[in-house]
Parts: C-alpha cells; structure tokens; sequence
C-alpha cells in the first residue's frame, strides 16, 4: 500500500472514531435524551437511549457546549428497552420513548420535573405528587396534523433530520379513525402544507381540514364539537382543545381539586374556546376569561352564552390582566410553551389572588415562573405531572400556589421597588 494511501486511510479512520462513540447513558432527560459525555467531556445528548445502557452513538452535531447523536448500537441493554410498535420510530420526530417500558417513561418523566423545579426554580423542598399515567398509553390521540408532500400528495411527519417527509400509514398513537381516514386521503393532498384530522370519542364528530377535493364528503368542516366533564364545546379548525380525551378529564379533576370550592372572581387566562371558564363558572360569581386568538374567542363566544356570568376580554394577557382593576380570587394560568410574559407574573404580584393553578406544558418555564412568584409571596403546594402525551417526551404539569406573604402592592412601580430590593 502506498504512503499516500495509507494516509487516507488513517484520516478516516480517525474521522469515523470522532462520528461514532462508545458512551454511558446516566439518565434520561429533557427533550427524552440520554444523557452522556464524549470522549473529550462534552454533554452529549442521545436520541433512542434509556437509563444504564452502554451504546455505540452516532455523533450527529457537534455544537460549542454540546453534541447530539443517536444510538447506533446497543452493547448493554437496559431491562426497560422495548421493541417499539411502529416501524417509523427513531426516524418520525413525533415520539421520543417508544423504546422504553411505559412504567420506564413514567419515571424518567417524574425526574425532569424534579430536576426542572430544582435547578431553574432553585426550589430547596417542594412537593412532587406522583404522575398520573395514562390508562391507555396508545391510540389516545384525537387530533394529527400530518405533513404533505406537495408535488406527490402524500401525507407523513417531518422527520427527526427535518429534512424531507417520512410517509405514514399508521400511527400507532393516533386513535383508530384517524388510522382508517389514512388510505382515504394519501396521495390526494398535492399542493396543500398541512392537514388536519380530529375527532371526538365523546360526540362521534370529526374534522379535516382543510377540504379535500378528491374526497370532499369527509372532509371541509369548519368546526366540529368535543365534550368535557359534561360540557359540549365548539372547536373550530385553528382553535386548541386536549387532544387526549381521557387524561383531559384526569387534568380537569386536578384543577378542580386546587380550586376554590367558591369565590367572587375567577380568571381564565390563556382560555382558549373557554373550556375552564364553562367548568368553573358555578363555583364564582364572575370567570373573566382571556383570550388573544380572534377564532378561539369566537368559539370561547359561543361556548359560553348560555353562562350569564362569564365575561371574555380579548387580547393578551399580559395586556388584559394589569387593567382588570377588580380584586381577583383565584386565576388558572395555562400558558403556551414558553410560559407567561412577565408582566403577567408582575400584575399577579400586585393583585395577590389567594390562589394559583398554573397548568403547564413545559417544566422548565414552569420552573422559572413558579421561582418568580415564590419569591414574591406565594407559597408552592405542590406539583402534579400527569402524562398526556405517552410514548413521547411532553410533560403537563398542575401546580397550585397560595399567597402566603406581604400585603398586596398598589402599582407596577411598587413591584419594581420590591423586586430590586429582593434582588
């Protein structure tokens, strides 16, 4: 062999060992990786991991403060590794844990909670209620927004590489009509982006959207309806509602648990079609339900007309809720991803509502809202994850917080002065 050769030889050999890693996996984390480190020490993030194992990882991206890869080979396994039950898994980006025992993913969903409220909320104790699993931890989603390839017409997820569509013809999370609507509509979604299908186990209505010309007697609807703890709610093709029926009504338990059994005023805010405000109502004298979404306060409109007592301000929150100007009893927060703006948590502080229930779908802003207001008063109860989306890394969490301490402030300006002297 020649020199030269030789030389190009060694140079891949070195580029492979730098691609694929033998790693530790110490723990699951955020986002549903296994946590690790390179060779060089640097925070690696596995795709397809669990706890405990010991895997040859491909190195996918190598950023300045960590690395992400995906598992390649498994050398030691962990007894919570499963087969998974679709065939797309590792490539779909839609679940992260169908590799691992459902009792597997219950716990290592309970530890990123812990872990959030420890180190972004800096909570020295604190109460962690035991998740509340799913009953059925498949079939469960009512809702699926598929992909499309536009020049084709089919229909899939963005893979894990967002690069391209991985074709689907059934998701093994998704209830059974949807998987049965599937045939009905691949290859007949050429120039769309997105469609949508939805369907309530409680009314038997159904949605897809947008209309589909090739099949327009199951498709077009601009709404459908859903029920929930014994309402009927309209749901329009933009608006948001649980897309698990059975844990919804677990997540509407909890809230009414933490709840006042009475009170003056309640504010809903983040309330969508009004879903919170109709299930309370009885309990206040007045809901102030806050909405920005033009289409979801139009539903939120009709779902609450027959409720003399609910009153809908559309706009932001943190626009709406500093100019209420009445004294406020209790308020649900249940904001997006990103958790509430700031001047949300502010106008809180300076009204002091006895009681906080803030639903969550992010632990980590979770965390940094509930350090906020700790600091400024309220006392954390505790915390109760409950798993509405099994088989993937999304965690909704309720918590529920009291206002323990100072006398209520009088102006924006006051929480400025109080929120620097803390500081």
């Amino acid at each position: 062999m020649s020199q030269r050769r030789r030389r190009k030889r060694k140079e891949l050999e070195i580029a492979d060992e730098d691609r694929l890693q033998i790693v530790n996996i110490e723990r699951i984390i955020s986002g549903g990786y296994g946590l690790a480190k390179t060779k060089i020490g640097k925070r690696l993030l596995v795709a397809g991991a669990a706890t405990g194992e010991k895997c040859v990882v491909e190195i996918e991206h190598d950023y300045k403060d960590y690395a992400t890869g995906t598992v390649a080979e498994v050398l030691e396994f962990s007894q919570d590794r499963i087969d998974p039950k679709c065939n797309i898994f590792g490539e779909c980006g839609g679940c992260q844990f169908q590799h691992l025992e459902y009792s597997s993913q219950i716990e290592a969903k309970e530890e990123i909670v812990r872990d959030a409220l420890l180190r972004i909320g800096e909570f020295g104790s604190f109460k962690i209620n035991p998740m509340i699993p799913a009953e059925n931890p498949w079939a469960y989603r009512n809702h699926v927004r598929f992909s499309t390839g536009r020049l084709f017409g089919d229909v899939g997820f963005i893979p894990r590489s967002h690069r391209g569509l991985v074709k689907v013809t059934n998701c093994a999370v998704a209830v059974p009509w949807i998987n049965e609507q599937i045939p009905k509509i691949q290859g007949h979604v050429g120039g769309l982006h997105q469609v949508q299908l939805r369907k309530s186990e409680g009314t038997n209505e159904a949605l897809i959207s947008p209309q589909i010309n090739e099949i327009p007697d199951i498709s077009g609807q601009s709404c459908y309806h859903e029920e929930l703890a014994g309402f009927r709610f309209r749901i329009s093709q933009s608006s948001f509602f649980q897309v698990n029926s059975a844990q919804a009504e677990n997540l509407v338990k909890l809230v009414r648990k933490a709840l006042p059994t009475s009170g003056d005023l309640l504010v809903d805010a983040y309330a969508g079609v009004g879903t919170f405000s109709v299930i309370f109502s009885s309990r206040f004298r007045l809901v102030m339900a806050i909405e920005e979404s033009v289409g979801a306060t139009k539903d939120a409109e009709f779902n609450t007309q027959d409720f003399a007592n609910i009153a809908i301000r559309v706009g932001k929150v943190e626009d709406v809720l500093p100019d209420l100007g009445e004294s406020v009893d209790a308020v649900i927060l249940d904001p997006p991803r990103v958790g509430c703006h700031p001047a949300v948590l502010d106008s809180i502080i300076v009204s002091a509502p006895r009681c906080l229930v803030y639903v969550s779908c992010d632990p980590a802003t979770l965390s940094r809202d509930l350090k906020k207001l700790v600091e400024h008063g309220y006392e954390l109860e505790y915390v109760t994850p409950i798993d509405m989306f099994p088989q993937t890394a999304h965690i909704e969490c309720v918590a529920k917080l009291s206002f323990k301490g100072v006398e209520p402030l009088d102006s924006l300006e006051d929480i400025t002065r109080f929120t620097s002297r803390i500081e």
